[in-house]
């Protein structure tokens, strides 16, 4: 005899419960790492607004100019007897290979299997009420084997060893389904949000901010950083100058 568990569906709900709350506080975390690192890059800015205009002047300029020489080369290549157009390459997709696992599979079948075993037609064959019932239950089942989606294949595997009537399965196939999927949406968001925050904690300002012990003194590193750099990119529009 099949002891009887708790509804899976039950179990999801709590668990949807926990990751709600969790999503929360990771919203909240991630709200205010960003509230902390744009306060802090714009007192950045605001303390060097010029050296960031100059720079920004110069990179366009520089970008001009280049850009102004590959034109004049190219040309000067039209002009030339063995120019031919370049055509571009032509990218192939590559195909996407979705590999299951033999352990994973191996499961598949064998929830499929023993679900099959319980409620397959032929064991209602004295019962006409049932035969239809549970001809529309292994239809779902086998719905599901051929999909390969494990987590519902475990979870009507449940409902039917379960002891629960077919009726009451046949009834609550989409309520099931509907409280899967959202459990698969949370779990999904939750992901989503601990790969934002590890991306906002490793963001070097923040960093900056958090880990120096004054961190407005990073204002001096990048006066001499936004120097160097602008002290380059202007020898590189001279030398491009005289070049054009």
């Amino acid at each position: 005899m099949v002891e009887k568990n708790i509804p899976i569906s039950n179990q999801i709900e709590s668990e949807q419960l926990l990751l709600k709350e969790q999503i929360e506080a990771l919203k909240f975390k991630l709200e205010n790492i960003e509230q902390e690192t744009t306060a802090f890059e714009n007192f950045l800015r605001s303390k060097l607004i010029d050296e960031l205009i100059e720079e920004q002047e110069l990179s366009i300029l520089y970008k001009k100019l280049k850009q102004a020489k590959k034109n004049k080369r190219l040309e000067q290549k039209k002009r030339g007897k063995k120019y031919k157009k370049n055509e571009g390459l032509t990218s192939i997709p590559k195909a996407k290979i979705e590999i299951t696992s033999k352990v994973k599979q191996k499961e598949i079948k064998r929830l499929y299997r023993e679900a099959m075993f319980y409620v397959h037609p032929d064991k209602f064959s004295m019962n006409n009420d049932k035969i239809e019932l549970a001809t529309e239950v292994t239809c779902k089942l086998i719905e599901i084997y051929q999909s390969g989606n494990l987590k519902e294949l475990q979870i009507y595997h449940a409902q039917l060893l379960g002891g629960n009537d077919l009726h009451q399965i046949v009834d609550s196939k989409s309520e099931e389904i509907r409280i899967t999927a959202q459990y698969s949406y949370l779990q999904n968001e939750k992901k989503k949000l601990l790969k934002l925050l590890e991306i906002a904690r490793n963001k070097h300002t923040y960093r900056v901010f958090t880990e120096y012990e004054n961190p407005q003194l990073f204002v001096n590193e990048l006066i001499a950083y936004y120097a160097d750099r602008i002290s380059k990119l202007k020898k590189r529009t001279k030398r491009a100058n005289k070049i054009n």
